[in-house]
């Protein structure tokens, strides 16, 4: 009652602000205005905005001159896994906000399915000592892989029902169409709860158009980050979603999707954010965070208020924090970055959290043995990767999973030879093995596929991370390499790793939960490049194909996907035998 008290004598000027911005243009994102403004911050909030704030100036106020830079919001990534960047919370906000990304919207739902909600408590108070705002959405469920494979903790409704009383939840995070579809009675209840906490509903419903779009916003989802092409965004905003822009590391759909906003008279852009969803440290490194984003969108010829509206307010209305966060005006969180040309969109200075960021070294985090020890699987050897099928010789007719890209993929039907009762893998023909191995020592899962269009020549790449279970992922055209690969990330706790000749290559280690790195940025950005290197050197071509791999065992991507279960067919959301026939020679 006192903080809050102080709070309104100090929006009155009664008690003095602790800092003041003067000579600053306020890019007011609500009434799309630009104009001369000062501003008095009170702790982390914001007291005034006003052309002359001098009555909330002390004897122990400290001014900053803007030098008639443009103010404008910290800016909010409306959907990201910040895991995907294997940098720590603390390494990732080091990365982010001296880029403007002063808050996120995330569901931190990788760290969920190691260490659960107990050992996210670890990760909420780090957080909190660092320079960036969370706005933390319950996953509608973990895992969300479809049939159900294996993690450390299982979300369900009954738990949402007690997480959605939570002043810290603020939504449900991803909820995917094909549980709506299924009409899956645990997420439905889910649905229902969030409804009587009037909580929203964030989700996840690629390629969703016509009937399919609307049997999904029957269910009374808000917002949706995933849309393929213009029009599908379009027509998402045109029957009442918030649409999010995705620009990740491996998914640019950006200059398609911008098209519904350049290409369209009607007012799209305000129902349209950002998000980057899964970036790695490198790109954050070499491009920018969401200031990349915004430029990328001025280019696309968004006026660069329309593109900072994007960033800021609408993203903070979607998620319904936008009495938190979004514009500069009083009672908000003092998140202001400051821009000399908007037209270039470069940041000079970031204040967060009411305070001036600076670049320095972050304090080491302690985290706990349940944090730091997560990889219990059992060794493993060349057998467990070996096909085993009836015949002694011939030829066996499999369905690889080929990569298109890193969120497309599809089925190619490949002839192998058969050799002592095993299937040989054919590099000539562009097929390597695929498996995920169960980490978390509940029930030893280990399943066995095939993959293609990755262009391995020899070797073996493996990660114990890998969303959205984050098991242990291990692809190659050697048994001997994949086994070693994937002992060495268990003996080592956890990490990517690449091998040849049952010698390592490139290690990038991940001892937080098997998924993110104590490193700091620039270090993750050198053992990125490395990794990436060493996949290059046996032979694959892919973007990033460690990246990629990584997303094999995610079921909500279409048409193939590999958990600790086996091969499953995401359309059909059962598993499959990948041998289609064979044959005696």
């Amino acid at each position: 009652m006192d903080n809050f008290k102080n709070l309104i004598k100090a929006g009155a000027a009664d008690i003095p602000a602790d800092l003041v911005i003067k000579n600053g243009r306020l890019v007011n994102v609500s009434t799309k205005e630009i104009y001369p403004t000062q501003v008095a911050i009170y702790k982390d909030k914001i007291v005034a905005v006003d052309d002359d704030v001098s009555d909330y100036v002390g004897e122990s106020t400290k001014i900053i001159d803007a030098d008639g830079k443009y103010l404008v919001p910290g800016m909010i990534d409306g959907h990201i896994h910040v895991e995907c960047s294997k940098l720590s919370m603390t390494s990732f906000a080091q990365a982010v906000v001296p880029h403007g990304t002063t808050s996120i919207v995330s569901g931190l739902d990788e760290y969920i399915s190691v260490i659960g909600l107990e050992g996210l408590k670890e990760i909420f108070n780090e957080i909190d000592k660092s320079d960036l705002r969370l706005f933390w959405g319950a996953p509608f469920k973990t895992p969300y892989t479809i049939p159900q494979s294996t993690i450390a903790e299982n979300i369900d409704s009954d738990m949402q029902k007690e997480l959605l009383k939570q002043s810290n939840v603020y939504g449900v995070w991803e909820t995917v169409r094909e549980d709506i579809q299924e009409l899956d009675e645990d997420t439905l209840k889910t649905m229902l709860y969030a409804k009587d906490a009037h909580k929203p509903v964030w989700g996840c419903s690629p390629m969703a158009t016509g009937k399919k779009l609307n049997q999904y916003l029957m269910s009374g989802v808000r917002v949706d980050h995933e849309s393929y092409d213009h029009e599908e965004l379009l027509e998402k905003a045109r029957k009442g979603m918030n649409v999010v822009v995705r620009e990740s590391s491996v998914t640019h759909f950006l200059k398609e999707n911008i098209r519904a906003i350049t290409e369209n008279a009607a007012d799209v852009s305000r129902h349209v954010s950002f998000c980057t969803d899964d970036v790695t440290a490198t790109d954050i490194a070499e491009l920018g965070h969401l200031d990349h984003v915004v430029r990328l969108a001025i280019e696309a010829g968004v006026p660069p208020i329309t593109a900072i509206q994007m960033a800021t307010i609408n993203s903070a209305e979607a998620y319904r924090i936008d009495d938190q966060v979004g514009m500069i005006a009083p009672n908000r969180d003092a998140d202001i970055l400051f821009v000399a040309d908007l037209d270039k969109f470069e940041i000079s200075e970031v204040i967060s959290k009411g305070k001036v960021v600076e670049q320095h070294s972050a304090p080491a985090i302690e985290y706990s043995e349940n944090i730091m020890n997560s990889v219990k699987a059992d060794k493993l050897s060349p057998s467990d990767f070996a096909y085993n099928v009836d015949i002694e010789n011939g030829i066996a007719n499999v369905e690889t999973i080929k990569s298109v890209g890193p969120f497309v993929r599809k089925r190619r039907d490949v002839e192998l030879e058969v050799k002592n009762h095993q299937i040989q893998v054919d590099p000539s023909k562009d097929v390597a093995l695929v498996s995920v191995i169960e980490r978390f020592g509940i029930n030893g899962n280990k399943s066995l596929g095939f993959t293609s269009g990755w262009g391995l020549k020899s070797g073996a790449m493996a990660s114990t991370a890998a969303p959205d279970d984050n098991n242990l992922i291990v692809m190659g055209v050697d048994a001997e390499d994949m086994a070693f690969a994937a002992n060495e990330l268990i003996t080592r706790g956890g990490g990517q790793i690449v091998v040849k000749n049952q010698q390592v290559m490139s290690f990038l280690p991940l001892p937080i939960a098997g998924i993110v790195s104590e490193a700091t940025p620039e270090e993750v950005v050198e053992q990125e490049k490395s990794i990436l290197k060493a996949a290059r050197d046996l032979g694959s071509k892919v973007d990033d194909p460690m990246f990629y791999m990584t997303f094999l065992p995610i079921t909500a991507i279409p048409d193939l996907a590999i958990t600790d279960l086996g091969p499953t067919d995401c359309i059909a959301l059962k598993l499959f035998d990948p041998i289609l026939s064979i044959k005696k020679s």
